[in-house]
């Protein structure tokens, strides 16, 4: 696939038809993704929109444009209604403006390359419905972890393997889910001026750490690929990469999962605050099984890292580059007309839960914040339980006391404000799966 890019990329800039891009939002993930961008002839940055245009022109500058080579706005809606635009990344972060730009960005027949997992996460399989519809591509972002999971799932299946469990590492400890952005960067081991210098959010990174990313993100694969969340959502069993095949199996078979063909999220900690050597903090992975002794013979012949039985095997990737590889999305949507990930079906969704007790009246502040974390549950326990969605919490106050370690449902918050992700949800049900 990437020498056939390679090749329709030159033959677009030859004919004068580079492909033609607009970045909403200009932060790490689009500074990034910029950098690459400029080195591919044939590839186009036409307009950059972020809410602080400054920040755009920086981001510009670092990534070595001119000023002035490329367009900044502060409206996101403007940079997508240009004439020239084929595709759209969404780079915000914010799920409620990222739908709506990806609906907008649909209506207007653009591809759209969500970086935006936390939108995804809340309504991408109904936005992936209109792409289709309209006949263009809805795409997760290479170079994070999500998109690099599903083809990694698509390998094993293309294989002849039937996924047992997809995932990605992280640093977790179930202490965690308490963290907020008063006190997360002492789990990160960061001075002040690590911190000032590189313009560090804490709530982003309260979210990296207190499992909120990874519910989201777990979420965005399971629509994406066909596997479910297990009964638990998320155990955070502490796993290295050798030991992905005793880990991520079924409890049936010596492992830690409830059940096969789902998804997990496994620590670089034991439950001591141990490091698990040879961790898979910034990586992903999927397990398989042998379909017969015969393949489990090769596994062994080929060295494979399995299980004590020989039969389940693991394929890992040990790192992700984020907006350093996104341009393979660009380029997948905008001249092969193919997703790099994409939901197919609403089976799985991210509640919110209290981090500690909430009196009525308390008002929550959302992803990475004080109040809630998120969990992955099921698509279908999320509606028939009128859960609350995290990527909709945010602002919200309690009408009733929520307890510490509680699922916040619809019914505990005043009613959300009517959005596009609102409307859109609303209008999804979940497909069922065994």
């Amino acid at each position: 696939m990437r020498s056939s890019m390679l090749k329709l990329l030159d033959d677009r800039s030859r004919s004068g038809r580079p492909v033609r891009v607009a970045l909403v939002g200009a932060g790490t993930f689009g500074s990034m993704l910029l950098g690459q961008a400029r080195r591919l002839t044939g590839l186009e940055v036409v307009c950059v929109a972020d809410l602080d245009v400054d920040r755009a022109r920086a981001a510009l500058e670092t990534a070595g444009f001119a000023p002035g080579e490329v367009e900044t706005t502060d409206d996101a809606f403007a940079a997508i209604e240009r004439d020239t635009i084929e595709v759209v990344v969404e780079a915000t972060g914010a799920p409620l403006p990222g739908v709506a730009h990806a609906l907008a960005a649909i209506e207007r027949g653009r591809h759209v390359v969500m970086v935006n997992v936390e939108a995804d996460a809340l309504a991408g399989p109904a936005l992936a419905t209109r792409a289709r519809e309209a006949g263009i591509v809805y795409s997760l972002a290479y170079g994070d972890q999500p998109a690099l999971i599903c083809e990694l799932v698509d390998w094993a299946r293309c294989c002849g393997f039937e996924p047992v469990c997809a995932g990605k590492g992280t640093k977790y400890l179930p202490s965690y889910h308490s963290i907020t952005p008063d006190t997360v960067w002492e789990h990160y081991g960061l001075s002040r001026a690590q911190i000032e210098s590189g313009g560090l959010s804490p709530r982003m990174f309260t979210s990296f750490i207190d499992g909120t990313k990874s519910a989201i993100e777990m979420a965005a694969v399971c629509n994406a690929t066909g596997l479910v969340p297990q009964a638990e959502g998320l155990r955070f069993p502490p796993a290295g990469r050798e030991t992905l095949a005793h880990v991520c199996i079924p409890e049936t078979e010596g492992g830690t999962l409830s059940r096969t063909g789902t998804v997990e999220v496994v620590s670089s900690l034991e439950h001591d605050g141990r490091a698990v050597p040879g961790d898979l903090r910034w990586g992903v992975f999927v397990t398989f099984a042998a379909p017969s002794p015969a393949v489990a013979d090769w596994f062994r012949a080929y060295g494979l890292a399995t299980d004590p039985s020989g039969r389940f095997a693991a394929l890992y990737r040990p790192y992700h580059l984020i907006g350093l590889e996104a341009t393979i999305s660009v380029l997948s949507a905008g001249l092969l007309g193919e997703p790099t990930g994409s939901p197919g079906a609403f089976l799985a969704d991210v509640a919110a839960v209290a981090k500690r007790h909430l009196p009525a009246g308390t008002r929550l502040d959302g992803e990475g914040g004080h109040t809630v974390y998120g969990a992955l549950v099921s698509a279908d326990r999320g509606v028939s339980d009128e859960l609350l969605p995290i990527g909709l919490c945010d602002g919200l106050a309690l009408r009733r006391a929520v307890r510490r370690g509680q699922l916040v449902t619809l019914d505990d918050v005043e009613p959300p404000a009517s959005s596009k992700a609102f409307e859109l949800r609303a209008g999804v049900t979940p497909d069922r799966h065994g």
